[in-house]
């Protein structure tokens, strides 16, 4: 038997404090750690602190969460018991996602998660429907739904019976920090921002078989 975590996470960022006074939840984000020492997590975010259009499947660590002046962050951890037949799933899931080049941040179903639920893009995933669909994977729960229509407050009644801690995580330097602090500069900002909206709105308006 194997073990994974799933973890809600309070976000230091604006846009962070933003969805804690839009949806009244605390947790503004979701990633999952294949390891008990929670220091490499995967997730469905933004590659570098100040280009959130630049985004897709990726590692994260803990001073992604805790950077700047901040030591510490809030966070609330899941620890879920799965199979060795469905981990091995779930690691071929994770490699699929991180060299399949056409993957890309649904930044359209996370803007509208609390107006429409939601929308399906194919090989498009944000941290909601990423951290459900591997719950779901990983045999301890059901869906009652499409993974791209939990949000993190239904992500975490989903997950209710597996909650191991809930507090605040220290921060960890990584050797990645550097890179993911990568100062702002406006053309790559746009540039992003542009080719992300178009992909997106071309894969919406492209017909595709209604499967959850």
């Amino acid at each position: 038997m194997k073990e994974l975590y799933i973890v809600l996470i309070r976000a230091h960022t604006g846009l962070g404090g933003v969805g804690r006074k839009i949806t009244g939840f605390p947790y503004t984000h979701a990633a999952v750690s294949l390891n008990a020492s929670l220091t490499d997590f995967l997730a469905f975010s933004r590659k570098y602190h100040y280009f959130p259009y630049d985004a897709g499947f990726m590692h994260e660590y803990r001073d992604f969460y805790a950077f700047g002046k901040y030591q510490k962050f809030g966070a609330k951890v899941f620890r879920l018991p799965v199979s060795e037949k469905r981990y091995a799933r779930l690691l071929s899931y994770f490699r699929r996602c991180e060299t399949d080049k056409e993957m890309r941040f649904n930044l359209f179903s996370m803007l509208t998660m609390q107006i429409l639920g939601g929308l399906r893009i194919p090989k498009a995933e944000d941290c909601m429907s990423f951290s459900a669909k591997v719950a779901c994977m990983s045999g301890c729960v059901k869906l009652k739904k499409p993974c791209w229509r939990y949000s993190l407050k239904e992500i975490d009644a989903l997950l209710s019976d597996y909650c191991i801690f809930e507090g605040n995580i220290e921060r960890k330097s990584s050797p990645q920090y550097e890179k993911y602090m990568t100062p702002f500069c406006i053309f790559k900002y746009l540039h992003d921002a542009a080719d992300l909206i178009c992909t997106l709105t071309g894969r919406l308006l492209r017909k595709h078989p209604d499967k959850p």
